[in-house]
This record gives structure tokens, sequence and C-alpha cells, in this order.
């Protein structure tokens, strides 16, 4: 497919054959060294920037996506103020924990995949759907993971169908697991899911599971160096993100820096966090 200068100018036959919905699939048959499981492996394990700790929960109008900014390589800070949330499509979004250059790259190409899949069929992917493609994926990229550049995203978003926020959580293998309630993945996500276990409830408001979400974060910052906690000096403060039936939003900077503040100030008298009630 590569471009011929003397071209008339009409796209090469392979773009005008009918085929697969799917562009992965499209790219694997006519250009498969674009893929990330197409490239050459590398020799030996390779330094890179890794991005950490990404944390979701469910409340009943929908379901909350976050993350914190850090991304690290070995002991380094590489880069206080990275992204890790990424709308999918208009109905869902991924968080990515893992080499950070691959999970941006693998990010961008599910969301090529779903707007292609749509414009060929006239109809979106059902959330299932979309999980499904999204751990082929991840699969597709385990000759990398093995040489130290995984990548291990967490999936959430509306379902329509069923009319709830769902979240899938992935190995490096492409196994998929749906979560229920609430999911964290990265080096924080064990003092993450910690956090949440005992703060959850199946009842929450928007506004309560937003501030749960950005609780994790802080409980994960407080005990793993790899994840970073609000920075009030340099108002960098955790992407947080809303899916509901009414689509994907982004809280805005004033919104997450007024929520990160609240949670902050809440710690200068309660270092700990909140307090789950005794049975």
């Amino acid at each position: 497919m590569e471009a011929n200068p003397r071209s008339t100018g009409r796209l090469p036959a392979a773009f005008l054959t009918p085929g697969s919905s799917s562009f992965i699939d499209f790219l694997a048959d006519h250009s498969p060294e674009m893929l990330p499981g197409g490239r050459k492996l590398p020799e030996g394990v390779v330094e890179a920037p890794h991005g950490t700790t990404i944390v979701a929960a469910t409340f009943p109008g929908g379901v909350v996506l976050a993350g914190d900014r850090r991304a690290t390589m070995g002991n380094m800070i590489a880069q206080r103020d990275i992204e890790k949330v990424f709308p999918a499509d208009e109905y869902s979004a991924v968080g990515i924990a893992g080499t950070a250059g691959l999970a941006v790259e693998m990010v961008k190409l599910f969301q090529l995949e779903l707007e292609h899949f749509e414009k060929v069929e006239g109809v979106t992917l059902s959330l299932e759907g979309k999980a499904n493609r999204l751990s082929t994926m991840i699969r597709g990229n385990l000759g990398m993971a093995m040489q130290g550049l995984a990548v291990v995203p967490l999936f959430a978003g509306w379902d329509e169908g069923k009319e709830k926020g769902r979240i899938f959580s992935y190995d490096v293998t492409g196994g998929r697991s749906e979560e229920h309630g609430f999911a964290a993945t990265g080096s924080g996500s064990i003092f993450a899911r910690g956090s949440m276990k005992k703060l959850y409830r199946a009842d929450l408001t928007e506004q309560q599971a937003t501030t749960l979400v950005v609780q994790a974060l802080y409980d994960a910052a407080d005990d793993d160096s790899a994840t970073g906690g609000p920075d009030m000096a340099r108002r960098i403060f955790p992407i947080v993100t809303v899916i509901t039936d009414e689509g994907y939003r982004r809280l805005t900077e004033d919104e997450s820096s007024a929520l990160a503040r609240s949670v902050t100030e809440r710690r200068l008298e309660e270092p700990d966090g909140p307090r789950a009630a005794l049975l």
C-alpha cells in the first residue's frame, strides 16, 4: 500500500475491496508491520516510561474512570503530567497502565478500530464487543509484554442494552474479566482497591463516585512511589471521567482541582482518609 509517485491519484485496490469491518484485520492483511505485534522484538529488557494507577467505579447512573498523572522509569519520575485516560468512543473510555508509549499507541488504534467498524457496519459495537476487540489487541502485544513492554488497560463504558455502567479489566495475555462495583490496575492498584473496598456502596451518587476514585488514587500515591498524588504547586490533578447514558464527559480542570483540593484538605485532619463504619 505504499504511495506511488506516478499514481493517477486513485486509492490502492486494498482500500476498495470489501472485507472485514475490523481495521486491525485490514492492517494485518496489508501492512502487518504497522501493528504492535508485527514489529521486530527488541533484544533484552527495555527501560521505558511506565504509566501507573487507573481506577474505576460504577454508580446507578453510569461509571467513573480516573487515573493519576505520573509516569516512571525505574526509580525516576519520567513525567509528572501524563494523560492516562482517553475516550474510546462516545460511550466508553480506556485507562492505560504499563509501557506509556505503546499504551497510547494502542488506545489510538482502538479508537480507530471502533470508528472503522461503525462506518463500515453503520452501527456501533456493543460494549461487550468493544471489550472483546481490546482483548484481541492486548493479546497481539504479548511478544512485547514478554520483553517487559506490557500494556494492561482498564476499560469502562455505558451499556445501552443493559442500561448500566460496566468495567472490564485485562491481563497481559489479553484475558478479560468483568469487574463489579469497582476496579483498579497498575502498580498502585492493590492500595487503591483496598481503599475502594472499604468505601464503595452500590447506591453512590455521581459526585460520591468521583470523590471515591480520587480518594483511592490518593491512597495509592500514599503507599506506592510510582503513583502521583495531587500536585498543588504545579496544579497537576487526576484525570476523572464520567460515562452515562448521555455519553463520555471529562471533568474540567476546575472540577478536578476542586475535587482534589477537598480530598487533600480533609486529609490534613485525617491523614489516613475517611473511616468505613464497623459492623
